[in-house]
């Protein structure tokens, strides 16, 4: 079935249009969560019940069976949507096209990721030389039956002879690491076990990794607690009971580690943190028998990354002194070392760094849109390289005698596209473009900004196809993040493509909370300020529904993770404005978040409830906290899934449980409230493409069901 054939409303459905108008979708009643009217906490002097804690045990058989029966109502509703078969056909249709990534260099070889459109996984190819012939290096399709397991980095050896890569499954952050040798593709007996948060880093005959200990028996290994992580040293072709232990600090059991070694193995770092953001970095001389590890930055106010290492100097990118960040270079053999700016802090955020022969590349951002600049190792600037547009870019790594990189670009209405970039000359040339089947060039990116609740001007990128009317009848699907300092930049995507085709808009606010405008966009959105970030996003909804764009009965808001607390937090504070919401994978139980598996490293984001200054703050925007009883919320679906052990399932069970009691005490409310639980899969990393298919046209069908639309 062609596209044309599809969006023709009249052509596809002209038999049904009388019956689809007046037909109306039955919620089956919901299934009944046991309410422990005991349980409770003393939080500073208030209680606080918790009712339905029982759903944090996701190994008791009443859990298993309560989501059952919430999948099942989910699914007989999305069932009775007439058009989300040809939702999900035209989705496979968008998705099936050749996506080729970036490619890189490892001696001889080049390395790219490609899926030639519906694979589940992306296979990890090599060529000898630019005209090789390319070949399968890594096909992680043939690891599960299902699609599920993902392969989530690749390291090579710094001789370029072995290859060390991790294995996520249904999307667990728990991956194994294993070795091949390059040249052969031969599998060696190398497997490393409980690795979370870390790749291979690799020393001289083996690598580091970062581990915790194997969890308890009887405890979960996707909801326990996770403390301890170590640095260890595995050395090729022994047992990883013999892995040496490098790094471990018993008086901070809530930290995170990551070693790695300079490329002439000559210094060692360990990196520390306390959660997402804030570093500290140890480092000592190899060379020195016995050395002990000295502190080069104290933690854990500013943010530290060690950029590259040559002739005893580091390139350090750090906001110390800096909220836009700046480049500086360290002495390591300094008595005490010192920094000095390589590349000073500017207006605009210096995103990321990366060097290749002998230049250092940069990586800022201006209104969220990528801007490169190539500097000598002096910090003098080069050049400013072109761009296509307003995008995003990404690459330009490699090695001190290369005399080329490549780089990534793509937008919301262009697909990503590969280039070569001559270090010397700075000439780009085109290495491949994605051709997909469908017309890009007939979609529109506009960039607006709008003003926040306390005045603060916030820029929102504005997708739609050419030709739209503003008069408040379009369906809009409002997407943000807000936090962890993590930029939201434009980016393809093929799923959005049908909204657009269907003339809706896709909006993507960049709103506080982010790392947009440097650290103090971040800080701006974090800890007491969180509020900043649920009042920027209403914001956004107000301003499209003030400007016509779409209606309060027309808009969607979706957002993931943290960003599905955001979606929880504006959907309990403002449920008036939007026809569906959808918290997906999110942190909604915010007294109790830090209490499973590595929720504790976001109390630098956050704050705690056992802090007695952070839990008021806390209290008043959980959204789980904040569901009244006979509100009428708006539509939603909430999403999680099985293996999610970032921000475990309990947060969504908990909060669907309560959200449906209260709705179902709302006067003549009879708004669907979901509970989608994906199984064999995870906070998100690494989902197949045909679970990502389906869970996109089960959004989509729920969205423009909602928002009135009765015919595609």
């Amino acid at each position: 079935m062609s596209f044309h054939t599809l969006c023709g409303l009249a052509a596809i459905t002209a038999a049904l249009t009388s019956c689809q108008n007046a037909m109306t979708i039955k919620t089956k009643p919901y299934p009944v969560a046991r309410m422990d009217t005991t349980v409770q906490d003393n939080y500073h002097g208030t209680i606080v019940k918790d009712p339905y804690r029982w759903l944090e045990d996701d190994n008791s058989a009443e859990t298993a069976a309560w989501v059952r029966a919430q999948n099942e109502v989910t699914q007989d509703y999305l069932s009775q949507i007439p058009y989300r078969g040809r939702i999900e056909e035209r989705l496979t249709q968008l998705y099936d096209y050749p996506k080729e990534g970036t490619p890189f260099r490892v001696g001889e070889y080049y390395f790219f990721y490609k899926n030639d459109g519906l694979q589940n996984q992306s296979v990890l190819y090599y060529q000898k030389g630019l005209d090789g012939a390319p070949e399968v290096f890594l096909d992680p399709n043939a690891l599960s039956d299902n699609g599920t397991a993902a392969l989530n980095t690749v390291t090579f050896s710094k001789d370029d002879r072995y290859a060390a890569y991790s294995v996520s499954r249904s999307g667990s952050d728990w991956v194994e690491i294993f070795v091949m040798e390059v040249a052969t593709r031969k599998q060696l007996a190398d497997k490393i076990e409980w690795v979370k948060f870390s790749g291979a880093s690799w020393g001289r005959d083996g690598f580091y990794y970062s581990r915790y200990d194997a969890p308890a028996p009887g405890t979960s290994a996707y909801s326990a607690k996770n403390e301890y992580q170590k640095v260890y040293f595995h050395k090729l072709g022994t047992p990883q009971t013999e892995d040496v232990l490098v790094y471990e600090d018993r008086e901070h059991p809530l930290r995170y580690f990551s070693g790695f070694v300079s490329d002439d193995f000559k210094w060692l770092f360990i990196v520390a943190s306390e959660g997402t953001s804030g570093t500290e970095i140890l480092y000592k001389n190899t060379t020195v028998p016995g050395a002990p590890f000295k502190t080069l930055f104290k933690g854990f106010a500013n943010d530290y990354a060690v950029i590259d290492c040559e002739d005893d100097k580091a390139l350090v990118l750090t906001n110390d002194a800096a909220p836009n960040f700046r480049l500086v270079s360290v002495d390591l053999n300094a008595a005490a070392p010192a920094v000095t700016d390589v590349i000073p802090q500017s207006e605009n955020l210096l995103q990321w760094v990366t060097t290749a022969g002998g230049a250092i590349f940069a990586g800022y951002l201006k209104d969220a849109s990528s801007r490169v600049y190539q500097y000598d190792r002096t910090g003098k600037q080069v050049r400013e390289i072109p761009l296509p547009g307003i995008g995003t870019a990404a690459g330009f790594d490699g090695k001190k005698d290369d005399k080329e990189v490549f780089y990534g670009f793509s937008s919301f209405n262009v697909p990503p596209t590969s280039y070569r970039y001559s270090i010397a000359d700075g000439t780009s040339t085109l290495y491949r473009q994605t051709k997909v089947n469908f017309d890009v060039s007939s979609f529109q990116v506009d960039q607006v900004f709008y003003t926040s609740k306390d005045g603060t001007r916030v820029p929102m990128f504005l997708v739609y196809k050419k030709g739209l009317k503003r008069d408040g009848n379009n369906p809009v699907y409002l997407y943000a993040y807000g936090g962890f300092n993590i930029s939201r930049t434009p980016g393809f995507s093929a799923s959005n493509i049908l909204l657009l085709e269907q003339g809706g808009i896709y909006a993507l606010a960049n709103i506080r909370g982010g790392g947009e405008y440097g650290e103090a966009w971040h800080r701006a959105g974090m800890l007491e300020k969180k509020q900043n970030v649920f009042d920027d996003f209403i914001a956004a909804a107000e301003y499209l529904i003030a400007e016509k764009y779409t209606s309060p009965k027309k808009l969607a808001i979706a957002g993931g993770s943290n960003g599905g607390l955001l979606i929880g937090a504006c959907l309990t504070q403002r449920p008036d404005l939007y026809c569906a919401t959808f918290p997906m994978v999110g942190v909604l139980d915010m007294l109790r978040y830090h209490r499973f598996t590595i929720g504790w490293g976001w109390v630098v984001e956050y704050g705690s409830a056992d802090n007695a200054t952070d839990f008021p703050y806390l209290y008043k925007y959980s959204p789980l906290h904040n569901i009244r009883p006979g509100v009428c919320y708006p539509p939603t679906m909430i999403m999680t899934a099985d293996h999610d052990d970032r921000v475990v399932p309990a947060h969504s069970f908990k909060f669907g449980a309560t959200l449906q009691a209260a709705q179902t005490a709302a006067p003549g409310c009879d708004n669907p409230i979901l509970l989608r639980v994906e199984s064999d899969a995870g906070h998100g990393a690494g989902k197949p493409v045909s679970k990502t298919i389906r869970e996109q046209a089960d959004i989509w069908s729920f969205f423009l069901w909602n928002a009135g639309v009765r015919e595609l």
